[in-house]
């Protein structure tokens, strides 16, 4: 029973391993980090172009944002992958002649443009989202007083839309931390690259869970960080809503102790 314990707690924390290659590890992170950081930041901003498309009185801008949101959001992230890096092969004489080829034929180029697409899809819909749960109202009465339409956007709806589109772009950002091992597959060596390495270098199979381990480390600080970004943007409204909770539950209280007849 003992040799047992012991024998996983040497395949828990195995010290050889961590000397010998634990700064190869180190770069599988920061190389995550940089995909991950450039793919939202740029998906950030051409998501909010697409909604605007999408929110278009033009047919043709607003059916092609639709193509794009349905094609990005209906086919897996591997599959996007394979087609920009694999599919980017087959058009070398064509992208040599445009003088693409130096970006297309480095998987670190072709992983942040997917991933950019595909993230930029659900950035946009987010955003729609949040910009129709923002009341007409609003936009009225920044009129009323003068402001022109980018005013309004900009100093009006977008602050409230922002607000209320927080938790599901922090969750989004979540879900492309761990997306991102995909890039592995297309020989990208950050953390899931890394960790293919080491395993293939040593057949230990405690790296894979030492990556587990740090994929979550990641998730939950980036989950602490937004709980509290969110609660700090959010201080202005709390009050309003513990009263209203408030005023319900005892309005529930009461009726509850009332006999009923």
């Amino acid at each position: 029973m003992l040799q047992t314990l012991q024998s996983l707690a040497g395949f828990v924390v195995n010290i050889p391993i961590l000397q010998e290659y634990g700064y190869r590890i180190l770069l599988g992170i920061r190389m995550t980090l940089i995909v991950v950081s450039l793919s939202c930041t740029l998906g950030f901003v051409l998501g909010y172009f697409i909604c605007l498309a999408r929110m278009s009185r033009f047919r043709i801008l607003s059916g092609f944002a639709l193509a794009y949101i349905t094609f990005f959001r209906g086919t897996p992230l591997l599959c996007q992958l394979y087609i920009v890096y694999y599919g980017s092969g087959d058009l070398r004489p064509q992208l040599q002649d445009l003088g693409l080829w130096t970006f297309f034929r480095d998987a670190f180029f072709c992983c942040i443009l997917t991933f950019t697409m595909n993230t930029s899809a659900y950035q946009a819909e987010i955003f729609r989202g949040a910009i129709q749960s923002v009341s007409r109202g609003q936009s009225e009465a920044a009129k009323a007083l003068g402001l022109n339409r980018i005013q309004t956007a900009g100093l009006v709806v977008m602050p409230q839309a922002l607000l209320i589109a927080l938790r599901p772009f922090g969750n989004e950002l979540i879900g492309m931390i761990k997306a991102s091992a995909l890039a592995a597959i297309v020989t990208l060596l950050d953390l899931m690259g890394q960790t293919r390495f080491v395993f293939a270098r040593t057949f230990d199979f405690s790296v894979y869970l030492y990556a587990a381990l740090i994929y979550l480390t990641m998730v939950e600080i980036i989950r602490r960080i937004w709980d509290k970004l969110e609660l700090r943007l959010s201080r202005h409204i709390r009050p309003r809503f513990e009263v209203l909770a408030k005023e319900e539950a005892k309005a529930i209280t009461i009726e509850t102790s009332m006999p009923s007849t």
